[in-house]
């Protein structure tokens, strides 16, 4: 009886790799994504809104200009409003193969500095959306595969396990897993767990819109939700204009103070 469990547990399992191996290559699938968020030229107004458990709510302005040339996609973000955060801006160059590189401007100081990699899984404006949030990691950064319900609903369910505990510490969790849409590989969702493997924050796209002229997408919007300290963010777009000419100078250290 043993030896026959022991054999049908043995074909379940080969099963389950040679279902696996029919899927699409997960790493290229990842890239294949990642390709079609790259906007191309894009100016638009952000709101950030952060939810406090209790129900009361912080909202912030931002301007954010965009421009993608070679598989590197440059941003500036700018603060408009409130008056606590006017003037803050941040660069962002986020590199395909390379690490990605950011830099924030500080009025009240008036000093420009790196954002290093131990910061990228520290909050972003102290919303819970974190600074590695706010751009795509190199793929480099991780081992990538198929969850075993990958391929069902229409859904690629793809893990990413940083290669290092030194990763892990920079990025701030343990694993993630991407849901994208198999029909058009649209990110629908990311779950993010904590060292102790279990969940902890959850980002949801709630809208795209389509880049005309090109194949692609916006995420109009995207919230985020903390399981841990119930706190939650929402960012959304507003007067989306892909068709601007932006200047390369616009993605400076040097602009971040202008």
């Amino acid at each position: 009886m043993k030896k026959m469990l022991f054999l049908l547990s043995a074909v379940l399992v080969l099963s389950l790799q040679s279902t696996l191996a029919q899927l699409s290559d997960p790493v290229q699938l990842m890239e294949r994504s990642r390709d079609l968020t790259m906007s191309g030229n894009l100016q638009s107004t952000l709101m950030l809104t952060i939810t406090e458990k209790n129900g009361s709510t912080r909202t912030r302005k931002l301007t954010m200009q965009a421009k993608t040339a070679g598989g590197t996609e440059k941003r500036m973000i700018k603060f408009l409003d409130p008056a606590d955060v006017r003037g803050t801006a941040l660069l962002i160059v986020d590199n395909e193969e390379a690490q990605d590189d950011m830099w924030i401007y500080l009025p009240a100081l008036k000093k420009t500095r790196r954002i290093v990699s131990t910061e990228k899984g520290k909050s972003f404006m102290s919303s819970e959306f974190s600074n590695a949030d706010m751009t795509s990691a190199p793929l480099s950064d991780f081992k990538i595969s198929h969850m075993p319900e990958s391929g069902k609903n229409d859904t690629w369910l793809i893990e990413s396990v940083p290669v290092s505990e030194d990763k892990e510490d920079e990025y701030g969790y343990s694993r993630k897993i991407t849901w994208l849409d198999k029909k058009d590989l649209k990110v629908k969702k990311i779950e993010f767990f904590n060292f102790d493997g279990e969940l902890f924050k959850t980002i949801d796209i709630i809208s795209t819109l389509p880049i005309a002229g090109k194949e692609g997408y916006i995420m109009t919007e995207m919230y985020v939700m903390n399981h841990n300290n119930g706190r939650s963010s929402r960012i959304k777009f507003d007067e989306i204009n892909t068709a601007s000419v932006i200047p390369d100078n616009t993605f400076t250290v040097e602009a971040l103070e202008r």
